[in-house]
């Protein structure tokens, strides 16, 4: 039998292994309107050179580039009495605060509900998939349980090395295995912010490739009323209402999504249903307290992988053996929060989270019927300080973060349940303790350095009947530190460069500690986290007020990395691997007001091992390049036209080590959307027609290497040409 990817035990998808088929303080200016990242893009780039150059070549640019921008800057200086620093777009994900865009060490894009809109995504996927150093693969051909890669952290292991966070509370799983993305409903996002690159000193494990925090809607001013509805091939239907406002002290925002889909595959189908809500209370100007909560259901289909003869015989077929492979999952997110002011004395903010994971799964290809509850109790209080410092402006957060996930999964011998033959109870139980400082040395140059320091306890037993040799109880305390330190220097008026270095760090998931998956190994004590340094630099050019061009040079080297040895079910994880990720990153974008605006942008990365067998081979499913560019071009009666296209380069296919098989296929996604706006008064209407993958590309976004085992390679399907329209009413 073919062994597993090689850093797991066993990869799950929800059972399924993988490898089958605050307000800124700016005065007056804090109401200023705000900009908005534009995205999306593709800028000239030279292949073939860059395959040639060492990112220690590429490093010198940008340091040049940083010293022509401080010539610039002072000589702007001597001749503009207006100050350097205007407000921009306010953030809170990376800094772990508010804080102006401009002012962070980071490459950091934000996504409104407004942009949401005019896309036609009905999921985060949709949303998030268009930007650089994004790249998702999916094994049913839709959003549901797609998997992420951020800065070329997917791999083999993608789980584990993007934070994705609802409101600031983590989503991550503790076992290997993805987020389920529907569980976000898209009615009620007011925001995405997006911060490549690493955060293990503000959020502490697993932010290696980068942290995305989704802002649900809040209430403010009078109530507004929104609903919308969506239709599109292959069964797609979303509908979604929601209500916000304010009353006196009180707001509130109640949404709630129906979203599903036959899917382009048999047995690819989804249901989403979901809702949420967000009631807030200012009780004192120097008091505020909020209530949110949200609660999901996802039943979803798994049809499996194809070979080439599958996919030439009908792509849309589910692979035999996977007719009764599917799952069910439920959330519940409870996130209470609390904001005290004292003034001079600097701010108090604390939030309680809960949240609940009900997942069941059937994959009779595997013989695997599962149960796993998984809960999440935590608390996040922190302290923000801004005071000068000997007449220097100084921002100063301090907090923690406390977890404890309790984690059981049942099994059973079929989809009735009426025989468990093994149960695992683990606990997974955190504290990490993080501090972070700016200190404005000059008007227009931030110094930042930030500290971690992190105790991580896992501990558990296996009940195994069929096999009481895999059986344990054990546990294993991990301690973490991380540090970053960072300049940024705003120059121009809305111009920026910075450079940052941190370390990151990644706890072992249970699943990797802990052999209960149907592997042996038991619990694995001398596992080890991993650890890993980053370098990056980076500048934003705004020469004008509608113009921005952003570049970022970026390197991690990863050392410790977990990897599996043996065969399945034979073999076990250990530290073994080292690895480098490096990239370049390139955006722009250009608005001509009433006329169009432009957007693109370009993503060079390469992954590899860094020792051993496979050194500097290339990890599988990595595509070097990634571009995405569009146009909106603003037509008379309020209509607007918005063509789309997206390129993705081939990769090695999972499995394929030493990088002598076949690669998956590149493809290139051409999407055209026309939106219209009446003007109707105090009633706003949207009606939105699209076409995505317009060509009718025939592509598959994830592929294994099984010719190796003497079988054929295996590939998961994509959709091709897709319909999609809908209209939307705001009162």
């Amino acid at each position: 039998m073919p062994a597993l990817p090689r850093n797991c035990e066993r990869n799950e998808i929800h059972g399924m292994p993988l490898g089958f088929p605050e307000e800124t303080r700016e005065g007056v200016e804090s109401r200023m309107p705000q900009a908005r990242r534009l995205y999306g893009g593709s800028t000239y780039f030279n292949p073939e050179g860059e395959r040639r150059s060492s990112m220690k070549k590429l490093f010198v640019p940008i340091l040049f580039i940083l010293l022509v921008f401080s010539a610039i800057s002072s000589a702007e200086e001597k001749n503009d009495e207006q100050p350097v620093v205007k407000l921009q777009e306010v953030v809170v994900t990376a800094t772990r605060d508010e804080q102006e865009i401009r002012k962070t060490p980071a490459n950091v894009t934000v996504i409104t509900s407004e942009e949401i809109e005019k896309s036609g995504a009905t999921t985060v996927v949709e949303v998030l998939d268009k930007l650089e150093s994004v790249y998702f693969r999916s094994y049913s051909g839709n959003s549901s349980q797609s998997v992420i890669d951020v800065r070329g952290f997917g791999g083999e292991n993608p789980y584990g090395k993007t934070v994705i966070m609802l409101d600031g509370r983590r989503l991550n799983r503790a076992d290997m295995a993805s987020i389920n993305w529907l569980q976000m409903p898209v009615n009620n996002i007011e925001k995405i912010e997006i911060v490549r690159g690493p955060g293990s000193v503000l959020y502490g494990d697993a932010a290696i490739g980068g942290v995305i925090n989704i802002i649900t809607k809040k209430g403010e001013g009078k109530p507004t009323v929104n609903t919308s509805v969506i239709e599109g091939s292959y069964g797609l239907h979303n509908e979604s209402v929601g209500i916000v406002g304010a009353t006196g002290k009180w707001t509130y925002a109640v949404t709630g999504e129906n979203n599903a889909i036959d899917g382009y595959r048999d047995r690819s189908e989804y249901k989403a249903l979901g809702g949420g809500f967000d009631l807030g209370y200012a009780a004192h100007d120097l008091f505020n307290v909020s209530l949110g909560a949200s609660f999901n259901r996802i039943d979803y289909q798994l049809p499996g992988a194809l070979t080439k003869t599958q996919m030439e015989q009908n792509r849309r077929q589910y692979q035999p053996g996977c007719n009764d492979d599917d799952g069910r999952d439920n959330f519940t997110n409870v996130n209470l929060g609390v904001k005290s002011f004292w003034g001079s004395l600097g701010r108090f903010e604390a939030n309680f989270l809960y949240g609940r994971k009900d997942l069941q799964i059937n994959m009779s290809s595997w013989f695997t019927y599962a149960d796993t509850a998984s809960d999440i109790y935590g608390i996040s209080p922190k302290y923000v300080l801004e005071k000068e410092i000997f007449g220097f402006r100084n921002k100063l957060v301090a907090g923690l973060d406390y977890y404890n996930e309790p984690y059981k999964k049942e099994f059973f011998t079929t989809r009735e349940r009426t025989f468990k033959n093994s149960m695992a109870d683990l606990e997974r139980e955190s504290i990490g303790y993080y501090i972070r400082d700016e200190l404005s040395i000059l008007r227009n140059l931030i110094l930042s350095a930030g500290y971690r320091y992190e105790r991580t306890k896992i501990e558990g037993t296996l009940n195994d009947v069929f096999a009481p040799g895999n059986n344990f109880d054990s546990e294993k305390t991990y301690t973490s530190q991380s540090y970053e330190a960072g300049i940024t220097w705003l120059w121009g008026k809305k111009s920026r460069s910075f450079v940052k270095y941190a370390t990151v760090y990644r706890i072992p998931f249970l699943d990797e500690i802990a052999g209960f998956n149907g592997a042996g190994g038991g619990f694995l004590t001398t596992l080890e986290q991993e650890k890993g340094k980053n370098m990056e630099a980076g500048t934003e050019y705004c020469p004008w007020d509608n113009l921005k061009i952003g570049l970022t040079l970026y390197r991690i080297d990863m050392k410790d990395e977990i990897e599996y040895v043996g065969f399945f079910p034979t073999g076990y994880n250990q530290n073994v691997g080292k690895t480098r990720h490096e990239g370049v990153e390139t955006y722009f974008s250009y608005l001509w007001p009433q006329y169009f605006k432009i957007y693109g942008n370009f993503t060079y990365h390469k992954a590899t091992y860094e020792d051993g067998q496979y050194n500097k081979k290339e990890i599988p499913m990595v595509p070097r390049y990634l571009a995405n560019a569009g146009l909106e071009i603003y037509l008379p009666y309020n209509i607007m036209l918005k063509p789309e296209v997206s390129y993705v380069s081939k990769a090695y296919l999972s499995g394929d080590y030493d990088n002598n098989a076949e690669k998956i296929d590149s493809y290139t996604l051409v999407d055209v959307y026309l939106q219209y706006k009446p003007a109707l008064g105090r009633l706003s209407m949207t009606v939105f027609a699209g076409i995505e993958n317009l060509l009718d590309e025939e592509y598959s976004s994830f592929g294994l290497d099984y010719e190796q085992w003497g079988m054929p390679n295996a590939y998961y399907p994509m959709p091709g040409r897709i319909f999609k329209g809908g209209v939307s009413f705001e009162f």
